[in-house]
């Protein structure tokens, strides 16, 4: 399974961006999907994952309120629609997949990422 991120770029505080992750393979509707998030000088954290019929959906504290993932699954993408961004969300945004549907928030369990897409958001 091959993930690609896209979306990311530079955004005044207060705005929006979308973010999308585009999955191959023929089995994206069984995955478990989300995103992490790597600020320069800092560890790596959890963002928000969705199941793989999109029923259920866990964001972090961090960003609940202004952050939603929702999925496509005939398009095997999935999407963080990010608004009211901060300074703060300045980061790396990681795409993740898993095959056995799992929700974790520890990047460990993920075992597909993709490459990585910048959001600089300015003050």
């Amino acid at each position: 399974v091959q993930l690609q991120a896209s979306g990311g770029g530079l955004v005044q505080a207060g705005g929006s961006l979308r973010l999308s992750c585009a999955a191959s393979g023929r089995t994206f509707s069984t995955f478990g999907m989300g995103w992490f998030r790597q600020a320069p000088g800092k560890e790596r954290e959890f963002v928000g994952v969705i199941s793989g019929d999109g029923g259920t959906i866990h964001i972090a504290d961090s960003v609940e309120g202004r952050f939603t993932i929702s999925r496509d699954n005939a398009k095997n993408t999935v999407y963080l629609q990010m608004n009211s961004l901060r300074p703060e969300d300045t980061a790396i945004y990681y795409c993740v997949g898993n095959p056995w549907g799992s929700m974790s928030h520890s990047s460990s369990v993920w075992p597909y990422w993709g490459q990585g897409t910048l959001v600089t958001v300015s003050s």
